[in-house]
């Protein structure tokens, strides 16, 4: 089975979705993102779904489940790319993805991150 990569950045991880999503990859993606979150310690996720042009309702609860295991592993989700159709079906599906912070693209998702980290920082003593 295809698996969507996993990259670490320091303490945040990054990963761009490139296919098309189907539930089990989907589902992949989520048991390989907890293990790695797990394994590295990181307090930032950053999902690019710019290539994703459809989202369904597991999908859109994909994100959100992703986003709850993250936060209760202290990883902050950030999803870019989001296109308008996309967003329009989501909430059309009645999904908001409570736990998901959004930007419009990596660089100012990579911002809420970083800003994240340097918040944990300061809070953790370092």
């Amino acid at each position: 089975m295809d698996r969507i990569p996993i990259l670490q950045m320091g303490r945040a991880l990054l990963i761009t979705i490139q296919v098309d999503m189907h539930d089990q990859l989907a589902l992949a993606l989520e048991e390989d993102l907890t293990a790695k979150i797990a394994s590295s310690g990181a307090r930032g996720v950053l999902i690019d779904i710019s290539s994703l042009e459809i989202v369904d309702s597991f999908i859109g609860r994909m994100l959100d489940n992703i986003a709850a295991v993250s936060k209760l592993m202290d990883a902050e989700t950030v999803v870019v790319g989001m296109r308008p159709a996309v967003a329009i079906t989501l909430v059309e599906l009645g999904l908001s993805l409570s736990g998901v912070r959004t930007a419009l693209n990596v660089d100012r998702g990579m911002a809420i991150i970083q800003q994240r980290l340097h918040d944990y920082e300061i809070t953790d003593g370092g």
